[in-house]
């Protein structure tokens, strides 16, 4: 499911502190590793399969190189994937490319379904790209401070100010970090990209992984792409 949601205010952010690592990557999501004394025993466990996460790093190895191909180099696209389902952000010179990237993207073995969010337009710039490297460690931040939320079952991609969402979660759990990850300072935007699970699901996943370092499968109890606006 992919909801969009705008921002209006920021809110101030606890752990700033964090944010310095933000200035080595240009990469648009920038991973932070949070110890089992802060997070608990469930925020060091995906929420998806062991499988489900290998497939995922080839998804995205095989769509860059095949979005690569009919993009050229006037292009700048990013490739994303969470459980099986991919993400492209980033710009592109027409509507052409934009539906020739989706289409390689969707011919990828084991691709579920893609959310196309790229927008026609200039590259952007190195120092927007670091910008969106910062944003994307600050909205981390703000996720490990705030109760009730497990940041490992997040992954954050930012792209010219707009914050992608992506995470196995809880109706209750995406809002709640939609709404945070609107509050953060320089946030033009959150789109919500998610698997949404059903709380006992949840609660199954948190006792598998009290056990065990690989969740076992389930389907997701809403799973389908649409969009939604909130002023």
């Amino acid at each position: 499911m992919i909801e969009i949601l705008f921002k209006k205010i920021a809110r101030p952010l606890a752990s700033i502190g964090l944010c310095c690592a933000a200035a080595i990557s240009l990469q648009g999501c920038v991973e932070i590793m949070v110890g089992s004394a802060v997070m608990g025993t469930f925020a060091a466990t995906d929420r998806r399969t062991f499988g489900a996460q290998t497939e995922d790093k080839s998804i995205v190895l095989k769509g860059e190189s095949r979005v690569a191909r009919v993009a050229g180099s006037a292009a700048h696209i990013n490739v994303s994937s969470f459980n099986r389902r991919a993400l492209l952000t980033g710009e592109v010179p027409d509507e052409a490319t934009k539906a020739a990237a989706e289409r390689e993207m969707r011919a990828v073995e084991g691709v579920l379904d893609v959310a196309n969010e790229l927008t026609v337009g200039p590259a952007t710039s190195f120092t927007a790209r670091s910008n969106d490297s910062l944003l994307t460690t600050k909205v981390k931040a703000s996720f490990v401070d705030t109760k009730d939320l497990y940041g490992s079952a997040f992954k954050v991609v930012t792209e010219d100010g707009s914050v992608y969402l992506m995470g196995r979660v809880t109706q209750r759990e995406g809002n709640l970090a939609g709404e945070v990850a609107r509050g953060v300072s320089g946030v033009r935007k959150v789109v919500k990209v998610f698997d949404y699970i059903s709380e006992g699901e949840l609660t199954a996943l948190t006792a598998a992984a009290k056990g065990s370092a690989n969740p076992a499968e389930t389907t997701p109890a809403n799973s389908g792409a649409t969009t939604q606006e909130v002023k």
